[in-house]
């Protein structure tokens, strides 16, 4: 059943007069809109101040760098300039930039307003009605909502240990299908494929089905995974994603790019909007790929991080998966809207699994040594009531 959209708080919004029945703008709707549930982000540190009235708030649900923001990019915002005018749309220099290092040119590389939106491009680009996507479950929930907007078939693939069924996934693939994604590491999990398993995986796709890998995390990832760029060079077709918003901590100045071949690029940038990428923008990110101190301290302190809370939550009785991002999945003694909302009473705001198909769990943000050690604290006394109630 498709229902009139809500406000914010669940409550009717202004419906022009019509007393809350289903008017024009409803019926005007696509019915494919009609049936998606809107995308909720975590809270804010403001949401919860002004709902709970709670002073001390540790946010560790967005995937956020504990650390801040690259000095060089903030060195690099303190010089804007002309914001009155619009620059360049291309950025020549910046793309030649970003794909220097992996032996890749301008050509290959596309920009996005983050790397959510390059997701939606590529759908617009490949997708229509009746073509199918293949993806894992629980996985990045934007691949489900872009596909299912251009009028795709999902088709979703439970993970298997929480980590991609590869396997699974090749045996779903029909000849409709169009496009596969593949989140390493995956969001929520944190889980990386093995080398062996994606040499396997990739050898049999077929050439004319797109892969598109959405590396969001890739800096995080330690020395036994793969760098899915190298797999741009050796198969076409290739769609491989990263963004500035994470180990860069560039998040709200929505900045991410996408490494392909030269066809596909100039395929994605025919779709992608004019001017989407602001000037501030482009100076951050070009000032963050000269900062490579900032990367190897966000790395070790991720690393630190990661090694104290999941040797704790080893110590307290709860499996994590391993991760190679910076945020973990951790099993909870009870619902995970219990854990969540027991957590947020506390002024820590985490991500609950209901809300990412991921029941009985939580995901939670590797967060700087005195956030990690009040997290535990609030473990150790509210997991009695959880076990109890369990």
């Amino acid at each position: 059943m498709c229902l009139p959209p809500t406000g914010p708080h669940g409550g009717p919004i202004f419906d022009g007069g019509r007393g809350g029945s289903a008017g024009a703008p409803f019926q005007m709707s696509r019915p494919t809109v009609r049936k998606l549930a809107p995308y909720v982000p975590g809270k804010t540190i403001e949401e919860v101040q002004r709902d709970l009235g709670l002073k001390r708030i540790i946010k560790l649900a967005s995937n956020e760098n504990p650390l801040g923001s690259s000095p060089k990019a903030m060195a690099a915002l303190r010089h804007i300039d002309r914001l009155h005018l619009y620059l360049d749309d291309t950025y020549p220099e910046l793309k030649e930039k970003i794909a220097s290092p992996y032996g890749l040119h301008s050509e290959n590389v596309v920009l996005g307003h983050g790397s959510n939106e390059l997701v939606n491009i590529a759908c617009e680009t490949l997708l229509e009605a009746g073509d199918e996507a293949i993806m894992a479950v629980p996985s990045f929930s934007l691949y489900r909502l872009a596909a299912s907007l251009q009028g795709a078939r999902v088709v979703e693939v439970p993970l298997r240990g929480g980590v991609h069924d590869l396997p699974a996934m090749l045996e779903a693939i029909t000849p409709r299908t169009k496009l596969v994604f593949i989140c390493d590491p995956n969001n929520p999990t944190g889980t990386a494929i093995a080398p062996a398993d994606w040499r396997a995986f990739v050898a049999r796709v077929p050439e004319n089905v797109t892969l598109l890998v959405d590396q969001a995390y890739r800096e995080y990832m330690g020395a036994n995974t793969v760098d899915a760029v190298d797999m741009v060079r050796e198969r076409p077709n290739t769609i491989v994603l990263r963004t500035m918003s994470k180990i860069y901590g560039l998040a709200s100045l929505r900045f991410g790019y996408g490494f392909a071949d030269a066809e596909t690029t100039g395929w994605l940038n025919r779709v992608r909007l004019p001017f989407n990428i602001s000037r501030p923008a482009a100076l951050g990110a070009a000032g963050a790929l000269d900062d490579e101190e900032f990367v190897m301290q966000s790395i070790g302190a991720n690393l630190a991080g990661k090694a104290f809370v999941c040797n704790e939550f080893e110590r307290l009785g709860l499996h994590v998966y391993p991760t190679e991002a910076n945020f973990y999945a951790v099993e909870v003694p009870a619902t995970a809207t219990r854990a969540y909302t027991d957590l947020l009473h506390r002024g820590i705001i985490v991500r609950s699994g209901d809300a990412l198909a991921m029941p009985g769990r939580l995901r939670i943000t590797v967060g700087s040594p005195e956030e990690n050690g009040a997290l535990i604290d609030a473990f150790e006394e509210l997991l009695p009531a959880w076990r109890t109630a369990a």
